[in-house]
């Protein structure tokens, strides 16, 4: 079970007239997988650290990508301690279990890296590409200038998640280096809540940060 999440979601699961308010966090929590599953996407806690680890000691070698996360039960450990204390985390939540885990790191960098984690019982429904999207919204609002990745040349699923997010090849040598920059619209688009998303063009609150609206608050695979 893990920490309680009531102060980051809404008690209400239809958000898709939601119009936002000036203080929702960067990119709303509650999301719709493709099957129709509910889940909340939220920051990661402390006190996540052992349900994470729990959730990463059931990947296989081939759901690891460059290492990552560790295969030691210690090196890992240590891996998720340094990624919580350096790094901006969100984690995907359902059903008061952890099934992904995302981050950019260290958050001081003016261009971050983006790792994301998701257990192969919950890939292939979008959960990914939006915990992207939180990572993303989270980074624009904190006032990144932009946020790459690493990526296997072969990892063709992973590829296409980048893509669908709006990252970029910037470099090929081994892996490729991928990167976004956050003054593209896709930045300000993640950040817009559900009822801008899903009909009108433009977002009904302001998200311009330092302007009073979400930005001034603290990924389909």
């Amino acid at each position: 079970m893990t920490p309680d999440t009531a102060n980051v979601a809404c008690d209400g699961w239809d958000g898709s007239e939601c119009e936002g308010t000036p203080h929702c966090p960067p990119r709303c929590p509650r999301f719709v997988d493709k099957v129709g599953a509910r889940w909340t996407i939220r920051p990661a806690l402390d006190a996540d650290e052992p349900f994470l680890a729990e959730m990463y000691e059931r990947f296989d070698r081939a759901d690891r990508a460059q290492g990552l996360p560790p295969v030691s039960r210690s090196r890992c450990a240590d891996w998720l301690r340094s990624m919580l204390s350096e790094g901006n985390n969100v984690v995907a939540e359902r059903d008061g279990e952890l099934f992904g885990h995302a981050m950019y790191t260290p958050t001081d960098a003016e261009i971050p890296e983006l790792a994301v984690f998701v257990h192969p019982n919950a890939q292939d429904r979008g959960v990914g590409t939006e915990l992207c999207r939180h990572v993303i919204a989270n980074a624009a609002a904190a006032g990144r200038e932009g946020i790459e990745l690493h990526v296997e040349t072969g990892n063709r699923v992973a590829r296409n998640v980048y893509r669908t997010v709006g990252f970029e090849v910037v470099e090929r040598r081994g892996d490729l280096r991928m990167r976004l920059d956050l003054d593209q619209p896709i930045a300000t688009e993640v950040r817009w809540p559900p009822l801008a998303r899903e009909g009108p063009t433009e977002p009904a609150v302001d998200l311009s940060p330092g302007d009073g609206g979400a930005g001034r608050s603290p990924a389909d695979d």
